[in-house]
């Protein structure tokens, strides 16, 4: 079994891979995903200016007190709504989406599919 460090190395070879092609745009902003052991982070950026556009995260204020006591995965999803709800208010409908070199199941493809149903496109 790889040590945490090690696993790290590889994901960000894994992400760096990615990275050559994905692109956010001001038409298509990049939607990056990262998580920790107890927390999943999510921002729309736009790699044309550098910019954040939108953030969520477990941490937010405004959904801390929903997530406290929630599994990882339902965390994720609360998440994936919070940060499709501010795009919308900010007028963004499409994103490409970069999962960070984690693989997409559990806590990402709960964020990934509440943002897809809460009006994100990607």
């Amino acid at each position: 079994m790889f040590k945490r460090a090690e696993r790290n190395v590889l994901r960000l070879q894994r992400h760096a891979r990615s990275r050559k092609t994905l692109r956010g745009t001001q038409g298509r902003p990049r939607l990056s995903v990262f998580r920790s052991l107890q927390h999943i982070y999510a921002q729309i950026i736009d790699d044309t200016k550098g910019l954040t556009l939108v953030t969520a995260s477990t941490l937010d204020p405004e959904l801390r007190p929903q997530v406290k006591g929630q599994k990882k995965t339902a965390a994720g999803e609360l998440v994936g709504q919070l940060l499709a709800r501010r795009a919308r208010d900010k007028g963004i409908t499409a994103v490409v989406f970069d999962r960070g070199g984690f693989k997409y199941h559990g806590r990402v493809k709960a964020l990934a599919d509440a943002a897809r149903k809460a009006g994100l496109q990607f």
